[in-house]
């Protein structure tokens, strides 16, 4: 369809948090080196930003950039029980089936932890959408699974990412053990006006197309509409190209995009 039309192998603006799209602006590098840091030295990280900036996709390239010596648990809906959580855990880390009871479950996954630390393996659990935990007792968890150490170092990384309001959870003063553990926090931001000619232009090649495709008019248009957030600017640039190929335009200016804004419910 249009990526014939458009002279692409792929479609550029997916939903899909490909690291092989992620522009790196300047936020987005900065975080990047500060989540690789925290991998490295096996500390917690709390990453926010507003819905759509790149949180996921950042986790992504960052298991991509790493390597074999890391093994990478992922949550991605963390409304779940404490035992709940920990079978998750236990089920990434541990060869073998996850225990029925809580204290079994922590021995299981200490044991884990022992065996990959022998194995040159580095574990890392990663805990999307952190402000949908629904309670703090997961939160208590989380802390104690740092209480498992060598004397020089920690066996498990901790990176907690969220909206900003996980910011505001983690203020209330039951929480104040996890915050002295954590390392690094950093808020990720939305695109500058600068920074979306490049990223469209970044992911347009990525695609195998070219670049150039929005006018500057174009681009003005869509950082408007999408306030520099990528998920916004992906789903308008998406919409766009789509407007352009009914109507064979080769270039999508801003009348292009203003066709299409009141469609598009952000």
């Amino acid at each position: 369809m249009y990526n014939d039309f458009y002279c692409m192998k792929e479609r550029p603006f997916s939903k899909t948090p490909d690291p092989r799209f992620l522009y790196l602006s300047r936020g987005h590098r900065e975080a990047l080196a500060r989540l690789h840091y925290v991998a490295e030295e096996r500390e917690i990280a709390l990453l926010t930003g507003e819905i759509g900036c790149g949180k996921t996709t950042l986790s992504r390239a960052l298991m991509d950039s790493l390597g074999d010596e890391y093994r990478f648990c992922f949550i991605v809906n963390p409304r779940l029980s404490a035992v709940e959580f920990l079978r998750s855990i236990a089920r990434s880390l541990s060869p073998v089936s996850p225990a029925a009871d809580k204290e079994s479950l922590l021995n299981q996954i200490a044991d884990a932890l022992y065996i990959l630390h022998n194995e040159g393996v580095s574990p890392v659990l990663i805990v999307d959408e952190a402000q949908l935990i629904p309670d703090r007792e997961i939160f208590d968890e989380i802390r104690l699974l740092t209480n498992y150490q060598l004397d020089d170092r920690n066996l498990l990384t901790v990176i907690l990412m969220g909206q900003p309001e996980l910011r505001t959870m983690l203020s209330n003063p039951v929480f104040e053990p996890l915050r002295q553990r954590i390392t690094m926090q950093f808020h990720l931001l939305p695109l500058e006006m600068d920074d979306v000619q490049d990223y469209l232009d970044f992911r347009l090649e990525t695609a195998g197309g070219g670049a150039g495709l929005f006018s500057p008019d174009a681009v003005q248009k869509i950082y408007e509409l999408s306030e520099g957030v990528p998920r916004r600017i992906n789903l308008i640039a998406t919409n766009a190209i789509l407007e352009g190929y009914g109507s064979d335009a080769s270039l999508i200016d801003a009348s292009i995009v203003e066709a299409v804004a009141s469609e598009l419910l952000i």
